[in-house]
């Protein structure tokens, strides 16, 4: 099984231990003392791990485990082995994932990749950049004139801070990361590699002396406890702010072109590419490799599915998905329409033979 070697290892605890921290009932309480030294999924699991199941797509899986107990709901603990000790929770994922931040902190957000503390030798601060106590700032970093950072933010390994720049308290700059024309709020993780604050792509096209560049003057701006996923891009804007949105979880490698406005807690999975000058609202979720055309609307609580295309506005709460992107429940019947007439067209062709 996954070994945490990277993190710290979780305490020692027994199930009875367990079940008054995570609130779950232990059905045997005579397997109390029973000792747990770790996390881990039901196909890797042995007698001193604790697992979970809430899916029944892995019920082979619940049936061959050898964990020593397991968090399932009170409809599937009739299921578990008799060997596994049943912690019955209401919600057992959300209890593993409870119990999993509480064992390992230390996996939420990243720290110095080289145990630094303060301000790596090799880093090049200007003098006029403003550093609260408690920033750490790893080997090869640049910041730039005017740069503020607030106290708790690490700043990774060959990180570039771009001049004024602001960036608040308990943040993560990943490695590799370039930060320019950004306002950034606290608590905000960017991961490795990102690159946040380059002129978006701005042209009038086609001209008589050719493509010519309108200037990006705008700024991008990320609220409090946003998430950006590695080697994703946020242009800045061009006469409005690009802006993203509080709580907004962004996955990795998102393209957010110039002027788009994200709205708070959304979520965007890996590989979305938004066009410049979109409007997305609250609690819009968008799945993987979604693209969306520019100018348009995605209304609150939205949802879009996977490798879906959008060239037309979204109202609050729809449900769409397809190529191009239409309410889900018409996609669905086009689909089988089109099948429908194929295998008709196939079936009359063979009753022609």
């Amino acid at each position: 099984m996954a070994q945490p070697i990277f993190f710290k290892s979780p305490p020692s605890s027994t199930l009875a231990e367990i079940a008054t921290l995570t609130k779950a009932h232990l059905v045997d309480p005579a397997r109390g003392a029973h000792k747990i030294r770790g996390l881990a999924s039901l196909d890797e699991a042995g007698p001193m791990h604790l697992a979970f199941f809430d899916n029944l797509k892995y019920a082979d899986q619940l049936a061959a485990t050898k964990a020593g107990a397991c968090l399932v709901s009170p409809r599937f603990e009739a299921q578990v082995p008799k060997g596994t000790a049943v912690l019955r929770a209401n919600k057992p994922f959300q209890v593993f994932v409870e119990l999993a931040r509480e064992w390992h902190a230390d996996a939420l957000r990243p720290q110095s990749w080289f145990d630094t503390e303060g301000i790596a030798p090799s880093a090049i601060i200007d003098p006029t950049a403003r550093l609260e106590d408690g920033v750490i700032v790893d080997p090869l970093v640049v910041i730039g004139p005017r740069v503020e950072i607030g106290a708790g933010t690490i700043i990774g390994a060959g990180a570039v801070i771009g001049a004024d720049v602001k960036i608040g308290r308990d943040c993560n700059v990943g490695a590799k990361t370039t930060i320019q024309f950004a306002l950034i709020g606290n608590n905000v993780l960017i991961h490795t590699g990102c690159n946040i604050g380059q002129d978006g792509y701005g042209f009038i096209f086609f001209g008589p002396a050719g493509h010519v560049k309108v200037p990006q003057t705008g700024r991008v701006v990320i609220q409090n406890n946003v998430e950006v996923g590695a080697a994703s891009t946020i242009d800045r804007g061009s006469l409005r702010d690009t802006v993203i949105g509080e709580g907004t979880k962004i996955d990795n490698q998102v393209q957010i072109g110039h002027n788009v406005t994200i709205g708070r807690h959304c979520l965007l999975a890996a590989q979305i590419g938004l066009a410049g000058s979109l409007t997305i609202g609250d609690n819009v979720a968008l799945g993987a490799k979604v693209g969306i055309n520019n100018h348009l609307k995605i209304g609150d609580g939205a949802q879009v599915t996977a490798m879906s295309a959008v060239k037309d506005d979204i109202p609050a709460n729809g449900r769409w998905g397809g190529h191009f992107a239409k309410p889900t429940k018409q996609w669905f019947r086009e689909i089988i329409a089109v099948e429908r007439l194929v295998r008709d067209n196939e079936t009359k062709g063979k009753e022609q033979e």
